[in-house]
């Protein structure tokens, strides 16, 4: 019976540039332009989500089904950061306002669009269906609720929610010290099997 996941071999012969170990990616995912790829430990890319260009994923990071990542300028995933469901992320989109076409079709002479990297950084979240546009940072520790819109960049240790987002409120911080007591537990593990 042949594995719902890509091996690590399939992985590298994709072309990707840095795979780390217990990588899974589900084999019914789209991976392209994969030479910028970087992927770290304990990674898990759920089904039917599709993955281009310069997207660099830390170790210990979710990404949920369906999930779209459109990273041609660039889109990175700290460590313990992740995505639910249907979350697309956007390193380009073109500028709706009517002076200039539209996609990409039509050739960049013809567009005007707003581009630059995504960084969510360590211990970030998103919920469901939100979309995150280009050139911006969630810091470090923030939440977005499902169905949220982010335009901008977040601040730390917030919870967002909304079209556009907006903070409602702070989020703890104990997934700091949860993170502590996790690599603790890694670490006796090694000692006791080395």
């Amino acid at each position: 019976m042949e594995s719902h996941l890509f091996s690590e071999e399939e992985l590298h012969e994709m072309g990707i540039k840095k795979i780390g170990k217990n990588v899974q990616v589900n084999r019914t995912c789209v991976l392209y332009n994969n030479e910028k790829k970087i992927i770290g430990n304990n990674v898990r890319i759920d089904n039917f989500c599709v993955l281009g260009g310069d997207i660099e994923i830390g170790s210990n990071v979710h990404i949920g089904s369906h999930s779209g990542l459109f990273g041609r300028y660039g889109i990175k995933f700290e460590n313990f950061s992740g995505i639910s469901s249907n979350v697309m992320i956007y390193s380009r989109t073109d500028d709706y306002d009517g002076g200039c076409l539209t996609n990409p079709t039509v050739g960049d002479e013809f567009i005007n669009f707003r581009s630059g990297q995504v960084l969510l950084k360590k211990h970030v979240v998103v919920g469901s269906s939100s979309i995150i546009l280009p050139d911006l940072t969630i810091g470090e520790g923030s939440a977005v609720g499902a169905l949220s819109l982010v335009n901008k960049s977040l601040e730390p240790w917030g919870i967002y929610i909304g079209i556009p987002v907006k903070r409602i409120k702070d989020r703890k911080k104990d997934v700091l010290e949860l993170e502590k007591k996790y690599f603790e537990k890694i670490n006796k593990k090694i000692i006791l099997e080395g």
